[in-house]
Formats: C-alpha cells, structure tokens, sequence
C-alpha cells in the first residue's frame, strides 16, 4: 500500500497546472512562454496576477493533499516523506506531458506547509516582503527556504523534518540549477 500512495502522489503532483491554465486562456504552451517553467511565477507573468495566484494555491495544494492523503493512510513516517517527495517530482518531471515541468517551489510550500505549520509561517512572512520589494519569486524563496531548517531546530521539531524541511528546497534549487542552465544553453544557441 505504501507505494500506491507514494505513486499516486507522483500523478497528482504531475497535474500540470500551469499547462492546463495557459493551454484554456490562451491556447498556448506555457513551455514555450516566458522562462519556459511550467510553474505559477511563468503563469503570473504570462496569464496575470489572478491565474498565477491560483495556479500557485492549486501546486500547493498538490503537495499538501499527497501529504493528506498518505497521513490519512496511516502510512509510516517515512512513507509519508517519501509521498511529498514523489510530488515535488511529478511536478518537476510530470508523466503527462513528457517529464519537462516546474520547480516545485509552490507544491514544496504545500508540503511543508502541512508538515510543519508553524516554522513555514515564521519565515513567510520576511519572504512576501522581499517577494513584494524584488518581485522574484526565486530571491522570496531563498528568503522561505534558507532560514526554515534553523527555525525548526529552534522550535524543536523533530530531527527527520528538520532534514526534510532542507532535503525538498535542495531538490527545487536543483530544478533551479537545470532550468536557468537550460535557458542560458538555448540563448547562446540562438534557439
């Protein structure tokens, strides 16, 4: 059972949002737009600030029903990691439309946000701050995920989400990592 829960986290985080929204309002590819993210920042500057908003809510909210669904499960601890995990993953590398995607950023906030509450809410509000001066979602997001391991430890969170709560934003900063590459080889080919 474990690992049909785990799976079933994978396709729900593999839901292209993004896709789906600018595929509806504009009958385009979403991947072929702005950034090429197929994310909630691109579909905030390619569909506006209400789309993106909800495109955002929705990628949470993929993250926290997999966590939802594997606790209601009663899955093991790990079991349960392992689902947000395989979220995160199907958003980034979703199997519906051939394993290019987003950077977790929102379903990552879902997760955590699930996990634990508390910590997440400290540190998100210096984050919309510096997302509401800069307007960049990734500058607002090192300002989310850096400090969040240390505010766990502070408010004595168990050890295994206290590494979790470092693990997933180190999976979207990879995603990071390989996307802006991506963009930069494409630039400097002209394409």
């Amino acid at each position: 059972m474990p690992w049909l829960i785990v799976t079933l986290g994978y396709l729900l985080g593999s839901i292209p949002t993004a896709y789906i929204a600018e595929r509806l309002l504009k009958g385009r590819d979403i991947r072929q737009m702005g950034d090429g993210n197929m994310g909630a920042a691109n579909a905030f500057q390619q569909l506006g600030a209400k789309t993106g908003v909800a495109v955002g809510i929705i990628d949470a909210g993929k993250g926290t029903l997999a966590i939802l669904i594997a606790q209601t499960a009663t899955l093991p601890q790990i079991a349960i990691l392992i689902t947000g995990l395989a979220a995160v993953v199907g958003h980034n590398w979703p199997i519906f439309i051939g394993f290019r995607g987003g950077r977790g950023e929102a379903t990552t906030i879902g997760i955590l946000l699930t996990l634990i509450t508390k910590p997440l809410l400290i540190v998100a509000g210096p984050s919309l701050v510096v997302l509401a001066i800069t307007k960049k979602v990734t500058i607002a997001s090192i300002f989310l995920f850096v400090p969040l391991p240390l505010v766990c430890w502070w408010l004595k969170v168990p050890g295994v989400l206290i590494i979790y709560s470092l693990a997933l934003p180190c999976l979207v900063g990879f995603t990071h990592f390989l996307t802006t590459r991506q963009v930069r080889t494409s630039s400097s080919r002209g394409t």
